[in-house]
């Protein structure tokens, strides 16, 4: 069960940071991918200031911020 979870939570918050770094999302498969990563960069981060996340819906907000993060980052590496 927690494997689904974590699959529609990295699939929102793929989708969300790629609507809010491209304009635009990048296919199912690359939102998941991007969003469960982003998971794990955006715990992380917010870790690093202090703050946990409880709940889905801080889970989706966190994992977003990762997404945005990493998408930032993968756009400066490639140009």
């Amino acid at each position: 069960m927690n494997i689904i979870i974590t699959i529609i939570i990295g699939l929102v918050a793929g989708f969300l940071g790629s609507k809010i770094v491209k304009g635009k999302g990048s296919g199912v498969l690359v939102n998941i991918i991007i969003g469960i990563i982003g998971s794990f960069v955006g715990h992380f981060l917010l870790g690093l200031i202090g703050f946990a996340s409880y709940g889905i819906l801080a889970d989706i907000v966190s994992a977003t911020i990762g997404s945005v993060v990493l998408l930032w980052l993968l756009a400066l590496i490639t140009k």
